[in-house]
């Protein structure tokens, strides 16, 4: 099927084409048509299956319409569509996606993309003329409003993008506010690769009637990733990737970490063995982590030691290695973090390192992602530890059915929220 049949104007349908996509791929043949009519979206779909277009393509359509339409009185620009995004660095890649599709439009619309971490001043400036589509992450967007420079009255669409990560520390309640300032009668759309509970039960309170979509990867769509499950001791880690690096001639890769303080550690050992590396965490100002990032894809820089931050979001095109140094709590965390490779039909590499007390976890996340790997080790850095029972029992530290104390603060947050 073509996009033109789908319902998208010409210069929307070249856009797609100028975006490398030939065809629909299977979420955006789903979506587009039911967004374009207006009808509320609950879509899962892998990392890397086009599902930024598959949103952004029919509303900046429908952004379009408006606009020729008509937008008021003296051509007033106000918010109509609002994208809520759970990083800084996923605000600014959607941001491009529909920046990049609306550039062919016949009649140019204004979008705004706004995160922490960065002054509001300018933000606010750039605002002060209104604007048509909004690009945000839940704290800066409502700075905004509380400074008088934002106004969500006139939102007729609401999209979450990575839903399942509203719902995290801090979001529940942010989140809230924000379904509380937008019209009542408006368009939901919750896009992501994976829907915990906690999201589908969000979804019931805040969808009508949706269109359920749920793309699953098929033989020969699957993202062409070589999974493999080292067995190492935890002091000998940092030697152990700086070997893979070296022997394997790996031009880049992502190592993701637990904590920022490990993320600085690990860089900075691997900097000291004379690999250039830089850490990737919160705490480091707005203006460092696009530096990082830039010097990444620019090849400036061979590693980036993360934290969770960059799971999502982050499109770096041909990233040959993901490197899951300690492993995620959550399985579904994995999914997101191997997905940075492999991506558009590139092949990848995700290795994940193994010590003798995260072998349950390891093991269980196997089990809730349908793996088989074999757990291997390398020469020189055969394991001297082994397992305990204690180490092998229980859910391993993966995130798991029963509530915890965090999950049942966000479960009461959630059902704060306001019904559609």
């Amino acid at each position: 099927m073509s996009f033109s049949l789908l319902g998208l104007s010409p210069p929307l349908c070249a856009a797609a084409g100028a975006a490398g996509f030939k065809e629909p791929t299977p979420v955006q043949n789903q979506a587009i048509a039911a967004v374009l009519q207006g009808q509320d979206v609950l879509a899962c779909a892998q990392t890397g299956s086009g599902k930024t277009a598959a949103f952004a393509l029919p509303l900046l359509q429908r952004a379009l319409d408006a606009a020729l339409a008509g937008r008021g009185a003296a051509g007033e620009r106000r918010a109509h569509t609002l994208v809520v995004v759970p990083t800084r660095e996923l605000a600014v890649q959607v941001g491009e996606v529909f920046k990049g599709l609306a550039q062919t439009l016949p009649l140019p619309l204004k979008i705004t993309v706004v995160f922490g971490g960065v002054s509001i001043n300018p933000q606010m400036m750039g605002l002060r003329r209104g604007t048509d589509i909004v690009v945000a992450t839940p704290g800066r967007l409502l700075d905004l409003v509380d400074h008088n420079t934002l106004a969500l009255d006139a939102v007729r669409s609401l999209v979450l993008d990575e839903a399942d990560r509203m719902l995290d520390a801090g979001f529940s309640e942010e989140l809230q506010r924000v379904v509380a300032m937008l019209p009542a009668k408006r368009q939901n759309l919750f896009f992501s690769a994976t829907f915990a509970p906690a999201v589908t039960a969000l979804a019931q309170r805040l969808l009508h009637k949706p269109l359920r979509i749920d793309v699953l990867p098929q033989t020969g769509a699957t993202p062409d990733i070589t999974q493999r499950a080292i067995a190492v001791d935890p002091r000998a880690r940092t030697q152990l990737v700086r070997h893979l690096i070296q022997e394997a001639g790996w031009s880049r890769a992502l190592v993701f970490v637990a904590t920022k303080y490990a993320a600085e550690i690990v860089a900075d050992k691997l900097r000291k063995a004379g690999i250039d590396a830089e850490p990737l965490h919160g705490q480091l100002s707005q203006g460092k982590r696009t530096q990082v990032l830039d010097d990444f894809k620019a090849s400036r820089i061979r590693v980036v030691v993360a934290t969770d931050l960059a799971a999502r979001g982050i499109d770096v095109v041909q990233l040959p290695v993901v490197v899951n140094y300690d492993l995620p709590r959550s399985a579904d965390d994995y999914t997101h973090r191997i997905g940075r490779t492999g991506r558009s039909g590139e092949a990848g590499l995700a290795v994940s390192l193994v010590s003798a007390d995260t072998q349950a976890h390891w093991r269980l996340i196997e089990k809730r992602q349908s793996l088989d790997v074999a757990l291997e080790t390398v020469e020189g850095f055969e394991p001297t530890l082994t397992a305990t029972a204690t180490d092998m029992s229980g859910n391993g530290g993966v995130k798991g059915k029963r509530p915890s104390k965090k999950d049942k603060l966000r479960a009461a947050a959630q059902a704060a929220l306001p019904h559609a």
